[in-house]
């Protein structure tokens, strides 16, 4: 199992067109035949904030997700216009 967590900001006054955009790149994503989870989730008092939570089931798995053309649209064209990503970290399981 592979596990990320991935942040990204929204730029003043285009949190609603990133939630969109997320919105898109979920349902798509939870098509993929290893993506085990993915879920976005917008920060309580920062607005702006959105953190994304995807587990795939090893790491072909992630490697065919980003090559996905759903993830090539939204996660490497239109996010960036609208949105900085922060930061991205990998995870592993424990046991």
């Amino acid at each position: 199992m592979v596990v990320l967590a991935v942040t990204w900001v929204a730029k003043t006054g285009r949190e609603a067109e990133v939630a969109a955009v997320f919105s898109k790149l979920t349902e798509e994503s939870r098509k993929e035949p290893g993506c085990a989870m993915y879920l976005v989730h917008r920060h309580r008092t920062e607005p702006r904030r959105f953190l994304i939570y995807e587990q795939y089931k090893d790491e072909a798995a992630l490697e065919a997700h980003r090559s996905a053309p759903h993830f090539l649209q939204y996660a490497k064209k239109e996010l960036p216009k609208i949105a900085d990503r922060v930061e991205g970290q990998v995870y592993e399981p424990l046991g």
